[in-house]
Order: structure tokens, then sequence, then C-alpha cells
């Protein structure tokens, strides 16, 4: 039977398997969990055998709901709702430790906390900082205060500081930004080590990051960079507009996609590369990538002011 759960701590990973995990990755996988110390721990190899050996599908934040499919040996196969993806029309699928859930259902609230910080810190009622929020992060609003806001979460009811988060009246911002709205979202991310399966201010892959920088401006979109690529509204190649999703195939653009990343204006692109390296705002010309740049796509909508 298919339940309902929400994610309990800032960063859970989601793992193709409940196999997947190896030893080196426990603090990845605890509850609570130490993101920082897991990612220091990593050496180059190991952070590529993530992909290298299909151990990461993908990550969910703090209070971001799950559909728990079945539970085994402390390990829980869910589905992502707001990440959509050809493998599952339900949503993301992957495996999370079970310890990193919480079955406490959100009340029905006519606002949303998003996180606009690359970290905000979660604080209590005793003012004192309980955990490490990430960028996007998105809780129901209790009530607004001065310099607060108190927000529902997997924990119980606790706070964050205005100066980190908007307000809006859906999940995803309610004010749509423009493309330039999505590069600019980006710049703040740069030279961020790349992290395969990354969805958070830790670290991206390419298609999180795209994915991240659209819904951080209203616009929810497929998380892989194989179904971005079939959605939004086709560009001409010639006819590109800063906050365009750029997509780059094998065999010189005729292969399979394997890559995104956002037009930035002038030939260039701001972009989360590959392992060992970090987000960097890149020409194209004279690059493999402009050899391999094979489709566009418009997420972001014109506006009068963007015209």
């Amino acid at each position: 039977m298919t339940t309902k759960a929400l994610i309990a701590v800032p960063v859970s990973t989601v793992w193709t398997s409940k196999d997947s995990a190896r030893d080196l990755d426990s603090s990845a996988v605890s509850n609570p969990v130490q993101i920082n110390e897991w990612l220091e721990s990593l050496t180059h190899e190991s952070r590529l055998a993530l992909c290298d050996e299909n151990r990461i599908q993908s990550q969910a934040l703090f209070g971001q709901e799950v559909l728990v499919m079945e539970e085994e040996d402390g390990w829980s196969h869910v589905i992502i709702p707001d990440q959509a993806t050809s493998k599952d029309n339900q949503g993301y699928p992957g495996w999370v430790p079970s310890v990193q859930l919480s079955h406490r259902e959100f009340p029905q609230t006519d606002t949303y906390a998003i996180i606009t910080s690359k970290f905000a810190d979660l604080i209590n009622e005793d003012d004192e900082v309980e955990l490490e929020l990430s960028f996007q992060t998105t809780l129901p609003v209790v009530k607004e205060h001065d310099h607060v806001i108190e927000v529902m979460t997997p924990l119980g009811t606790r706070f964050l500081k205005q100066k980190d988060v908007i307000i809006s009246t859906t999940k995803v911002n309610d004010q749509k930004g423009s493309g330039h709205d999505i590069v600019t979202s980006g710049e703040a991310f740069l030279a961020l080590p790349y992290l395969w399966g990354g969805m958070t201010s830790y670290g991206f892959d390419c298609s999180g990051f795209s994915y991240t920088m659209c819904k951080a401006n209203g616009y929810l979109i497929p998380r892989d960079a194989n179904d971005q690529a079939k959605a939004g509204k086709e560009v001409a190649l010639n006819q590109l507009e800063p906050g365009d999703l750029l997509f780059f195939a094998y065999e010189e653009g005729k292969g399979s996609i394997h890559h995104v990343g956002i037009y930035h204006g002038d030939g260039q692109m701001i972009h989360s590369p590959n392992t060992g390296k970090t987000i960097e705002i890149l020409s194209l010309k004279g690059t493999y990538y402009e050899k391999e740049l094979c489709i566009a796509r418009r997420y972001w909508e014109e506006t009068e002011e963007s015209s």
C-alpha cells in the first residue's frame, strides 16, 4: 500500500537501490544527516563512482513530500511527485533510508515559505539553530512574525528568518521570473563543486542545476536532461535568449543527450559540468560543447518587461 511521508533531514539522497550506499556513505544515510562530512570524505574516485556505478538517482529536500511504495531492511522505495520523469509517471523513483522520513502530515495552508538563500537556519523555540536547510526548501507557513516566519516542519513548528525566504501561495514560487532571473539564480552558485544526482546548495548535477534554477523562478520542469529536452518550447539555436536550456548529445549532437546548461548570453552558458569540476560560465565557441549542442528549450515566459 502506498503511503505519504515527508523528508525529515535537510537533504535526503535518493539511491538507485537499497544496496547502493557504501560504507563510506554512512554519514549521508543517517539521521541526523552529515552532508558536509560526507562530501569532504569522498575522494575523486569515490565521487565519480556515484555516477559510473549508477549509485545515486536524485535528492529530496527537508519537508518535501514523497510516496512510499514499499519498505525493506530499513530502506523505503519512494517516488518524488515534484520531480517529473519518464522513469515513472507518478514522479522520480529511488530508495531512501527510512530513518530519514517522517510520517507526520502537514496541515492545509494558504502560503509557503521558500528558502531563497543558499542556506538558511532552522530555528527552534529556544532560539537555537537546529538545522541548516538548502536553497528552495519549501515549508508551510503557520504565521508571519516581524523578523521570522513560523513554519510547520517534519519536526514540528520551527522558525526561519524572514530575510532567507519568500512567501508564495504555491509550493513553487508564484512570482514567475524571466530568463535573466534564471541566470541570476544560477550565478549565486558559481564555483560550487559538481555532485552526481545533486539537487541542493551542497552540489548539483547538470540537470539538477537547470531544474532548481527554473523552479526558483516559478517553473517546475522535468528532473533529467533527456526529459527536459522534450518539454518547454523549442527555440532555434540562432535565437537563444538568457535562461534558455541548452542540450548536448554524443556523436556531435546526433546521439543520446548527456548534458544540459543554461544559456547565459553572448555565446556563453552557465552549467554544472561533471565530477571534479565546479559550476562555471563557459564560452561555447571552440569547445566540444559547440559540436554537441543539439537543441534548446525555453521554460520561462516572456513578459512585457523581458520582451
